[in-house]
């Protein structure tokens, strides 16, 4: 049965983060808020938490999961970043974004996509994440909490906690996020561009929709 912590949004618990860092070392899928939505996460380097994630969301292989990053150096050990993406990443750290990045060949290839070999980054803004990735030491590897056959991600915690509890090691509930998705924009072009309009504003990068 999943444990449940109360974190305080804008002064997390130290005691319940350093637990938290621990049971995603220990292989645990843990149940999370965002600058956006609630998600899943786990440690970058557990494939069979990965596999867990897939099972509860319904998803296959082609369902690409991104990394959660303390900051853009972070970022930068497992994306290729010149110096137009650093900007825009630095300016996307206020959260609500997710970046679409060449892969460097620190992200282990079962994340890459297939053809591309890409990855999505995110860096989140919202203070409990940012505490439970400085813990960590690490990104977190991340996906929506869409449960199958429905589209809006769960948004109550209570309900979370109900509907998962046999399914993931820990429910953090920091309060409120919201349904809307990140701003993914793709940076591996020529030009940035908006593949998904969501929370971020992407006037906030100097970038254009549909550009």
């Amino acid at each position: 049965m999943a444990q449940y912590f109360s974190i305080h949004p804008d002064n997390p618990q130290v005691r319940l983060i350093r637990q938290a860092a621990q049971i995603l070392r220990d292989g645990g899928v843990i149940a999370y808020p965002t600058d956006s939505c609630y998600a899943l996460g786990c440690h970058i380097g557990d494939k069979a938490a990965m596999e867990r994630i897939r099972t509860i969301r319904g998803i296959d292989a082609r369902h690409h999961f991104a990394l959660v990053c303390r900051d853009v150096a972070e970022a930068a050990v497992y994306a290729r970043i010149d110096n137009l993406q650093f900007q825009l990443l630095k300016r996307g750290a206020t959260g609500g974004f997710a970046f679409i990045l060449h892969a460097t060949r620190e992200v282990p290839r079962r994340l890459l996509h297939e053809r591309r070999k890409t990855i999505g980054v995110r860096l989140p803004a919202h203070r409990v994440v940012q505490d439970l990735l400085a813990e960590l030491g690490e990104p977190l590897l991340s996906s929506s909490l869409i449960m199958p056959g429905e589209t809006q991600p769960l948004t109550d915690t209570d309900e979370i906690r109900s509907r998962l509890e046999h399914s993931v090691d820990l429910v953090i509930d920091a309060g409120p996020c919201g349904v809307i998705p990140s701003t993914v924009v793709d940076l591996t072009g020529d030009v940035p561009v908006v593949v998904r309009v969501g929370v971020g504003k992407a006037d906030l990068l100097g970038v254009t929709i549909g550009t």
